[in-house]
């Protein structure tokens, strides 16, 4: 029974968005919930079947079949024709013509050109540019209440409400499931780019008590730039640039976790475990990245992962290059988190005591525990042992992850 869950954790993560998709394109969009329903209801069916009769040799064909014939049977009901996207009506006169066009739109390709469809319906401009976001983190990547609203740094009220109104808008607004061009490209693109940026981040660093890293997020996250840039519409530079960030970062996956599960910092990973093949392709995708005009925040976040992937050891990383990247991002992005960032690099560069300086400038920061870990790693390299306890300890009170509550622990343990 634990591996049935497991397995349908994993399948609702990489093929519930694939399937809801589809069926959007063949309801409509403005019927999404009929679409999401179905999804549902398939893998509640695949759940009950498998603990009575076992996993299948391919679990991902039983669901899209169990899909397909859930739709069918919706179909053959005359009162769900409404709810068909009408430019397919025409198409769907038979049953043979229904199980024809709906087996078609399961094809591999067709998939994914029904999720371009989709990303960029949810980034139509008539939704406030956060409801976009968070319409493609639920919708297409799967996210929980909760791990979106910690990408928003929200709660769980603000983002069903955020929701709620966004598919009340849907539902009374004529949104086209297509791919846009030209003028009405690029802002749409932005804010696909920035949902996939968070679900990466969600799970690269997840605030999930249990699972400090969740590989399967940040594999949908590379899965979906990449669909992006094989469109010769969305192949742009900023788009490289994401997936040169992506690939720079999941590179390091098998050293950040030692064999007992506890992080372990950049500064102490073995450099051994990194993927040099994922290195190369986010090399790559810099590359591509560059031969645009633009200097998109991906370009310098991307920069900035490069120079740690590319170093040969903690000690002999480029740091003054990287608070200059961090100065360049700050123009561009000046977040909070950014200034952090800086911050510490500056303490990497120029020493601890200007690393103090530059994190006590950020009041806002004080409520969050890696500020509080970050001045207690400061003020312990000044051997100032009672300063560094007090913030890790509060560090402690702040955090929501045990693997991060156990290597604050250890830090406090050490002095």
């Amino acid at each position: 029974m634990n591996e049935v869950n497991q397995l349908a954790e994993h399948l609702f993560r990489h093929e519930s968005g694939k399937m809801l998709a589809v069926l959007t394109r063949l309801f409509g969009f403005p019927n999404y919930d009929t679409a999401r329903d179905v999804v549902q209801d398939t893998l509640l069916a695949a759940m009950q079947h498998w603990k009575l009769n076992g996993i299948p040799d391919n679990p991902t064909g039983w669901l899209y079949t169990t899909a397909k014939n859930k739709v069918l049977d919706r179909l053959r009901k005359e009162k769900f024709w409404a709810e068909v996207s009408p430019h397919l009506i025409h198409e769907l006169q038979s049953e043979q013509q229904m199980q024809q066009h709906i087996d078609q739109l399961f094809l591999e390709h067709e998939i994914e050109d029904s999720q371009l469809r989709m990303m960029f319906a949810c980034c139509h401009p008539s939704l406030p540019q956060e409801a976009q976001i968070t319409l493609i983190l639920r919708t297409l990547c799967g996210l929980s209440i909760p791990e979106i609203a910690r990408a928003f740094l929200s709660n769980d009220e603000n983002i069903n409400k955020r929701l709620y109104r966004a598919k009340d808008k849907i539902r009374t607004t004529p949104i086209e499931l297509e791919v846009p061009e030209g003028n009405d490209l690029l802002p749409r693109l932005n804010a696909i780019l920035k949902a996939i940026y968070l679900l990466f981040n969600e799970g690269y660093h997840s605030q999930n008590p249990d699972q400090f890293i969740k590989k399967e997020l940040c594999e949908e996250a590379i899965r979906l730039g990449t669909l992006l840039s094989q469109h010769k519409i969305t192949n742009l530079p900023k788009t490289s640039a994401l997936l040169s960030l992506m690939y720079f970062q999941a590179s390091r996956f098998d050293a950040r976790l030692d064999e007992e599960g506890n992080m372990v910092l950049l500064a102490h990973q073995n450099r051994e475990k990194w993927n040099q093949s994922m290195i190369q392709q986010g090399v790559q995708f810099l590359n591509r990245a560059s031969e645009g005009d633009e200097l998109s925040s991906y370009h310098i976040e991307a920069a900035l992962a490069s120079y740690h992937a590319q170093a040969k050891s903690f000690e002999t990383t480029n740091w003054q290059a990287i608070v200059y990247l961090y100065r360049l991002l700050e123009q561009i992005n000046p977040t909070v988190m950014v200034q952090f960032n800086k911050a510490i690099a500056v303490g990497f560069a120029y020493g601890p005591e200007r690393g103090i300086e530059a994190l006590l400038l950020l009041k806002e920061m004080e409520k969050n525990h890696y500020y509080h870990t970050a001045l207690g790693d400061f003020y312990k390299k000044l051997n100032n042992t009672l300063a560094a306890k007090n913030h890790y300890e509060i560090a402690l009170t702040l955090t929501s992850s045990k693997a991060e509550w156990q290597l604050i622990w250890k830090k406090i343990e050490e002095l």
